[in-house]
């Protein structure tokens, strides 16, 4: 999540919705109430006073109402994950929301004011390394791309030139053709693995060996400046400081990324792994 971003907060919005577990919920309907804190950068619409450099906050309101109603779910938080999401996907210049949908008629046999469920989500900035060397490598990785851009959690996807390297670890296979991508996703990294997973499975992707050949390999490099060490993913990438063929796409995109462990830039990873080569 970005910091320092300009907010645009509504509160108390009002929304005759049929959410709840209850068929009687679904039925009868009952009042909800939103909340909700939109980051952005509102620096150029207070220069120009031009509604057009800003969001239309609004259109907001009425989106996040059309978002409440086109739909019945059972939880709160179905709701709240369709909203924001709803919100983030149509206004360009929200790069995060943090979005609270109360219920104050909640079927509770109890005195109560208010139950509800707040969640912030956002944009996250994302380098993936690619790479083929098994059949047409540069149809899969293009493929690949297609895929990518194709996802409605995925925008503005670009790639870096592919380069044509020699095989890493295992030597005795056919050379490989690499490159960079950066995006901007909704996905957490889980769901972000778990979808360039099912992509490399559609190119015909096999795990039989590490460092092995393959159809499509896809890796998280960056994740925002999230710092991930698990038994399923690491972030950033573990060995990405070795790897020329990586280092150099990565600097195509933007050379002065910088790992947030080392503080080094992509640039100098790559000038320092040159130097030793």
């Amino acid at each position: 999540m970005e910091e320092n971003m300009d907010e645009i907060r509504i509160s108390g919005l009002e929304v005759y919705a049929y959410h709840g577990v209850f068929p009687e919920e679904n039925e009868k309907g009952q009042h909800f109430y939103i909340n909700a804190v939109l980051y952005t950068d509102t620096r150029k619409a207070g220069i120009t006073d031009e509604l057009s450099d800003s969001t239309n906050y609004g259109l907001v309101c009425e989106e996040m109402a059309h978002a409440m109603t086109e739909q019945c779910f059972h939880l709160l938080e179905r709701a709240a994950e369709y909203v924001a999401q709803h919100v983030l996907m149509t206004f360009p210049l929200v790069r995060e929301i943090e979005l609270e949908i109360c219920k104050p008629e909640a079927p509770i046999p109890l005195t109560f004011s208010n139950v509800s469920v707040k969640i912030r989500r956002g944009w996250h900035t994302v380098y993936l390394g690619l790479g083929s060397n098994l059949g047409d490598s540069r149809q899969y990785l293009q493929t690949a791309l297609e895929k990518l851009s194709a996802s409605d959690q995925i925008r503005g996807v670009k790639s870096s030139e592919w380069i044509r390297t020699k095989p890493y670890g295992v030597l005795e296979q056919p050379d490989f053709l690499n490159g960079a991508a950066v995006m901007e996703t909704l996905l957490t990294p889980w769901e972000l693995l778990d979808f360039l997973h099912e992509v490399e499975a559609e190119a015909g992707r096999v795990r039989k060996e590490r460092w092995g050949a393959r159809t499509l390999d896809l890796d998280i490099l960056f994740y925002d400046d999230n710092v991930i060490d698990s038994e399923r993913l690491t972030i950033p990438h573990a060995d990405m400081i070795n790897r020329e063929f990586v280092l150099a796409p990565l600097a195509e995109l933007n050379p002065h990324l910088r790992h947030p462990i080392t503080g080094e830039t992509v640039q100098e990873m790559l000038k320092k792994l040159r130097q030793k080569a």
